[in-house]
């Protein structure tokens, strides 16, 4: 590798790692949006505003690239993915349960080994079993609350609120399977500013037949808006040069920390106290990814 190879490697790994940091901080801060906005509300403004941001930093690619197969299905998983996940956040009764409703939402990476594997997209051995077993333990210890595996004390703290924990659950299902489907349509283009365009159309229709009012923001709120969709714009823009430069592999890797690096953020940003039962769950689920991703190099 020449020295000016090796340059860009360095600084598409970088970006790579502070795309990682940033999206780290996304979960708490689209809580705060649900608290100033309201859940619709809050969500139309965030992607609407990112969606600018993002047409500035990539550029609005001619749809022409893509076909319509991919925008409807691929598109559809994608928002489907956006909205659910700000609602679930949205939804949860405290923070603290944004916070494990978050911590749900991490299973995607090893349910995309295995739904790879399934879908014959990607070789996977037989670690790839532990691996899930044990991210699945890890989100039994932190839905129990430290008290034991039963099932009793995992349905009794999730029944508080099935609709935000589901759709935690449905938001790693959907993405694992938009990670699948995306890699086997992908087109030359990248669809992440016409996806997040059309998640804002969404959210804006749904907040147009609800009876939610927009509460008006006040110079706190306005700098929480752009400071959302800034963060994720940035994200985007970071990892998709990222990924075109960088070590795929160092970044595949350094990705799975974000359960851990997402739950400190959130703790610090939500002011809210996790217990030891908590950070015990996130690093099995940590772990647990580690170990599928693991499978899907050695399989």
């Amino acid at each position: 590798m020449t020295t000016a190879a090796a340059s860009q490697q360095t600084k598409g790994n970088l970006l790579g790692i502070g795309a990682i940091l940033l999206w780290s901080t996304m979960a708490s801060l689209m809580r705060l949006m649900s608290e100033a906005f309201g859940p619709l509300g809050g969500a139309a403004l965030m992607y609407t505003v990112a969606t600018l941001f993002l047409a500035l930093l990539l550029g609005w690619p001619s749809l022409r690239h893509f076909s319509l197969r991919y925008l409807v299905v691929v598109g559809s998983l994608f928002v489907t993915y956006e909205i659910a996940l700000f609602l679930a956040l949205a939804f949860a009764q405290n923070r603290a349960q944004a916070i494990e409703v978050a911590m749900l939402n991490h299973l995607w990476p090893c349910l995309t080994v295995l739904l790879a594997a399934l879908l014959r997209l990607q070789r996977a051995s037989l670690w790839l079993i532990p691996g899930m077993a044990l991210s699945l333990l890890g989100v039994g210890w932190i839905l129990s609350g430290g008290q034991g595996l039963s099932v009793q004390s995992i349905a009794r703290n999730a029944v508080q609120n099935p609709l935000s924990y589901g759709l935690g659950v449905g938001c790693a299902c959907v993405w694992a399977l938009y990670c699948c489907i995306s890699k086997r349509m992908a087109p030359t283009k990248d669809g992440t500013v016409p996806f997040f365009a059309m998640a804002s159309a969404v959210l804006w229709i749904k907040y147009a037949f609800s009876d939610e009012s927009l509460a008006m923001p006040g110079l706190g709120g306005a700098g929480l808006l752009v400071a959302t969709a800034l963060v994720i714009a940035l994200g985007y823009a970071a990892w998709n040069q990222a990924l075109r430069t960088g070590n795929l592999m160092m970044l595949a890797a350094t990705s799975y920390t974000a359960p851990v690096l997402s739950s400190a953020f959130s703790s610090v940003i939500l002011s809210t106290a996790l217990g030891l039962s908590f950070w015990q769950g996130t690093l099995m689920v940590t772990l647990g990814s580690l170990v599928c991703w693991w499978a899907s190099r050695s399989g």
